[in-house]
């Protein structure tokens, strides 16, 4: 059944996303929504996990190349990074940049105020890094890459692209280049596909920890909407979709359930085995990166890949 609300006169942008994805058949909730300050730490943990192996991959790419990737990339000056969390891995990119040039730009751009505070913290030790954290939703707007001068390098790491629909990708990547000049370049990462065991236990771990972020976003409504939803009471499921060549995240309900949310004046009923669709996460071919990066008007000049093949970063100039 479907959602029944009094829409208020006015929304945050979190009960905006609520309201949409949970009036909606099916229901949906944007991934965007885990990074409040727990969701932040939840998926720090989970990059440390022996099944999460998409860190690793890329910090070993990052950690044999960052030299190769800023000499290629020009030394840029300004370096901007979306959805940067907390820095860990870009410390890599900036040390390389600063032994080569010098004094160095970094922006690094999240939803998550903690995550911008923890990539701060994580960065001291660089003397010659000048840290401008932004607090900002990149996939709403990129005026913040305007008025920042070039030469800039882009950094989108950690396959954050994957979380949306492949047209929806190369939309972004049209906006971001909109507002790119000659001299700017993109480092973009991708997961590439591979057997779905290796997927599936990835973003469903024995410790349970993927599980504690996908309902973690269920708390963060109760505590920022007023909302009454008992987190326990809906399953963490990750399924590999074959046809689109991802990973859904969902949250299923384990019963028949109705939930109120009194920041929207709105209640939601759930029948048992019903799922919110939490995030996607495609998994590329290279057919589909260049697809992607051509739709988005850039052209890939290099990629990097690690021993096994499994993840790879990418960088690409701005086209005509």
């Amino acid at each position: 059944m479907r959602a029944t609300s009094t829409e208020p006169q006015q929304l945050s942008s979190i009960a905006a996303d609520v309201l949409a994805g949970l009036s909606a058949t099916p229901k949906t909730l944007p991934p965007k929504l885990f990074y409040d300050a727990a969701g932040s730490e939840l998926f720090e943990q989970i990059t440390r996990l022996p099944e999460y192996y998409l860190t690793r991959r890329e910090t070993s790419i990052l950690r044999g190349q960052a030299k190769a990737m800023v000499m290629a990339a020009g030394l840029p000056a300004n370096v901007i990074e979306l959805g940067a969390g907390t820095a860990i891995k870009t410390r890599m990119i900036l040390e390389a940049l600063q032994a080569q040039r010098g004094r160095v730009n970094f922006y690094p751009v999240d939803v998550s105020e903690a995550a911008l505070d923890a990539a701060k913290e994580n960065l001291r030790g660089l003397p010659e890094v000048a840290v401008h954290p932004l607090f900002a939703d990149y996939a709403s707007s990129m005026d913040f890459v305007g008025e920042i001068p070039g030469p800039r390098l882009i950094l989108y790491l950690g396959s954050s692209i994957g979380n949306f629909e492949p047209l929806h990708a190369s939309l972004l990547l049209s906006h971001l280049r909109s507002m790119l000049g000659a001299r700017d370049t993109l480092l973009l990462g991708t997961d590439m596909a591979k057997d779905a065991s290796v997927l599936l236990t990835a973003y469903d771990d024995a410790a349970g920890v993927t599980a504690a972020f996908n309902r973690n976003v269920l708390v963060r409504i109760n505590r920022e909407l007023g909302a009454n939803f008992e987190p326990e009471s809906f399953a963490h499921v990750a399924r590999w979709n074959e046809m689109a060549s991802r990973i859904e995240m969902h949250l299923e309900s384990g019963r028949a359930q109705e939930v109120e949310i009194r920041g929207l004046q709105m209640r939601v009923r759930f029948q048992r085995g019903e799922t919110i669709h939490t995030e996607n996460s495609y998994k590329f071919t290279p057919t589909m990166v260049e697809s992607i990066l051509r739709n988005g008007r850039f052209v890939r000049e290099c990629t990097w890949m690690d021993s096994r093949q499994w993840f790879a970063l990418h960088l690409a100039r701005t086209s005509s």
